[in-house]
């Protein structure tokens, strides 16, 4: 009798077959991020982008903005001698000038990276992209896809604006003042005739816009209505409000200047020479910089972003790209002992060996291997120093299971490799 036929699996594919397929799609994605960073070297990107476009495009919003008044007619000429009540006519000139105005203005500010000017620019665009959508108009159709396109721009790039600005504060502390005078003065004029005496002239208005928000008050000229007095109460509120938070992003920025030139001064105390420059935030880099320490060793960090507490407090530290090479020359490399190159990524510890090689000195330069696959290709920028640890502990591991035996100079020449 035959065997009854057994059932047999279809044949599929055999296992880690998809593992070159992951490693060429890593592969793929590491010379993509290599080209990236060669693209952003050579257009220097870091100097001109986000912030650049993005006050570009935010200045220019508030031109459209601007050039959607054209034809209303609205001058201050014409506001001499235009009685009080045919300011209606004018209700979306007015706050569209005001907005575009301030947009303008803050531009400059977004040019300098500041964290507030970007701030400031999110609520006005989120205001200008209202207005837009509120008002029926060819113009504001327009300008309402460009602000929906720009405030995304902006919180997507909300990383790139760090920086504490005083010329930022400056100009927020002026376009706030004028914004404000604008609403007074227009606000005054639309409602002239409820005031005891009316306010029917540019002059007039000027005279009791300021006259409130200094909180003067000489009482020639009082509200009569439920309405003005209420006006009168928000020009008043919002004076004391704008001057107090002018003031403070006028004082801190300066406050913090000094605070960090304090800091500045309290880490530059080493003397950066025949020290030891760590690049890198990993486990080795800080087993690294604990053992120099031990040693009564000067060693200076570059970290990308500032570390919190820990034990960095008192570590000179320089915060940049540590393949840049103005942040090497900040940190010393031309005249240090060593520079480690020991960051997660392999080609960035490669692109670093090339930077301090560029510098030149007398720095010797050592090269972290995450991946024993990119071995070759660093010793191809000729670090004094490659260092393996990765690849040494699977190696070791194979072999004391494999009852092989293991030497120091063995262990040596696989952790450490010298260029000769």
């Amino acid at each position: 009798m035959s065997e009854p036929s057994r059932s047999e699996p279809p044949a599929g594919p055999p296992a880690g077959s998809r593992r070159p397929d992951l490693a060429r799609y890593a592969g793929r994605a590491q010379r993509r991020r290599v080209w990236f960073r060669h693209l952003a070297k050579l257009t220097r990107l870091d100097l001109w982008f986000p912030h650049v476009p993005l006050a570009l495009g935010f200045g220019i919003a508030g031109l459209i903005l601007l050039a959607s008044i054209g034809g209303s007619g609205l001058s201050l000429h014409a506001l001499e001698s235009i009685p009080a009540r045919t300011l209606t006519a004018h209700k979306v000139a007015i706050p569209s000038a005001m907005i575009g105005i301030a947009m303008i203005t803050m531009s400059l500010g977004l040019l300098l990276r500041s964290r507030f000017s970007w701030g400031v620019a999110i609520v006005l665009t989120a205001s200008t992209l209202v207005v837009a959508l509120y008002f029926r108009h060819s113009i504001f159709s327009v300008l309402a896809w460009f602000d929906a396109v720009l405030l995304l721009a902006l919180v997507l790039s909300q990383r790139s604006f760090t920086q504490s600005s005083l010329a930022a504060g400056s100009l927020f502390a002026l376009t706030s003042a004028g914004l404000l005078l604008m609403y007074a003065v227009f606000g005054a004029l639309y409602l002239g005739h409820e005031f005891s005496q009316p306010v029917d002239s540019l002059a007039t208005a000027l005279y009791y816009a300021v006259i409130t928000m200094s909180t003067v008050g000489y009482g020639d000229i009082t509200p009569v209505t439920a309405h003005a007095r209420l006006f009168t109460v928000s020009i008043t509120v919002l004076g004391i409000t704008v001057f107090a938070t002018s003031l403070s992003a006028v004082v801190v920025p300066v406050v913090s200047g000094s605070l960090k030139r304090m800091m500045n001064q309290k880490g530059n105390r080493m003397k950066r020479k025949d020290h030891y420059v760590i690049a890198g935030n990993t486990p080795l880099a800080a087993k690294t910089y604990r053992e120099l320490r031990s040693r009564n060793q000067p060693v200076t960090l570059i970290f990308a972003q500032a570390p919190v507490g820990g034990e960095y407090e008192e570590a000179d530290l320089v915060i940049g790209d540590p393949t840049d090479i103005d942040v090497l020359r900040h940190a010393g490399a031309e005249a240090a002992h060593a520079v480690l190159a020991m960051r997660a990524d392999d080609s960035e510890n490669a692109f670093i060996v090339l930077a301090v090689k560029e510098l030149g000195g007398k720095a010797k330069t050592v090269a972290a291997v995450n991946d024993g696959k990119h071995v070759a290709r660093i010793k191809r920028v000729h670090p004094d120093i490659l260092i393996a640890p990765q690849v040494l502990g699977g190696e070791l591991l194979a072999m004391a299971l494999s009852g092989e035996n293991i030497t120091g100079d063995f262990v040596m020449d696989r952790f450490l490799h010298f260029d000769s």
